[in-house]
């Protein structure tokens, strides 16, 4: 798969070239491209905003930079084109395996007060949100997007890393523990160390819809 952020500030995707997702690229398993916004502005000054027609605070995104960068990471618009709005749909793990079906992905980061309204309707596919508040811009969003939807590509994680994991049958994912067998007075629990692997199994899907009932019940409905 391949993913497109166009940003005003590549700068802030470094984390996407660490742990996971650093290694999958260097595989080949997966391409990420980050694309500055400003390389493709008509303005000789480099500028990508600007006031508001009707007055209001903060700037807006001029659709002309936007428009002409997306025209060029996809020219013949066979990309999924996405742009990451607290207007936007509430990003899901559903969300996930729909994206999934696109070689081509590509992502468009906000900032000040959004963008030209006319660059939404001529050249995006959906809006997207990851939550119910406003950030400054739509860099943590598309990373977050980006991070999501990578993990289902082939080979970028094991497939056993992706069964049994929280929202995987509409359920949190049970406690998990590791070496030392107690800490501060509190012990694995025997059950995991009893190498039954059938009472393991049945102990971990009663945790994980207790745990589902007690943070998320709404999960459940």
């Amino acid at each position: 798969m391949k993913i497109t952020i166009l940003t005003l500030f590549p700068e802030m995707f470094s984390a996407l070239q660490a742990s996971i997702l650093g290694r999958a690229q260097k595989e080949g398993k997966l391409q990420i491209d980050v694309v500055n916004i400003r390389d493709y502005t008509e303005d000789k000054h480099l500028k990508c905003d600007d006031y508001p027609f009707g007055g209001g605070a903060g700037m807006v995104m001029m659709a002309q930079p936007v428009g002409s960068a997306i025209e060029a990471v996809d020219p013949e618009h066979k990309a999924r084109r996405i742009y990451l709005s607290p207007k936007g749909e509430v990003f899901r793990q559903q969300k996930v395996y729909e994206l999934l079906e696109y070689e081509h992905l590509v992502l468009l980061c906000g900032h000040y007060e959004g963008v030209d309204q006319r660059a939404i309707d001529l050249f995006i596919d959906e809006e997207l949100s990851i939550g119910d508040y406003v950030l400054t811009g739509g860099e943590l969003p598309a990373m977050v997007v980006a991070d999501c939807v990578s993990r289902y590509v082939d080979g970028v994680l094991s497939p056993e890393s992706l069964v049994q994991e929280s929202f995987s049958e509409n359920l949190l994912e049970y406690p998990q523990y590791t070496r030392p067998v107690e800490y501060r007075g509190l012990r694995v629990p025997d059950v995991l160390r009893s190498g039954n692997h059938a009472e393991i199994d049945k102990w971990r899907r009663e945790q994980a819809e207790l745990t589902t009932k007690k943070m998320r019940p709404d999960l459940l409905s």
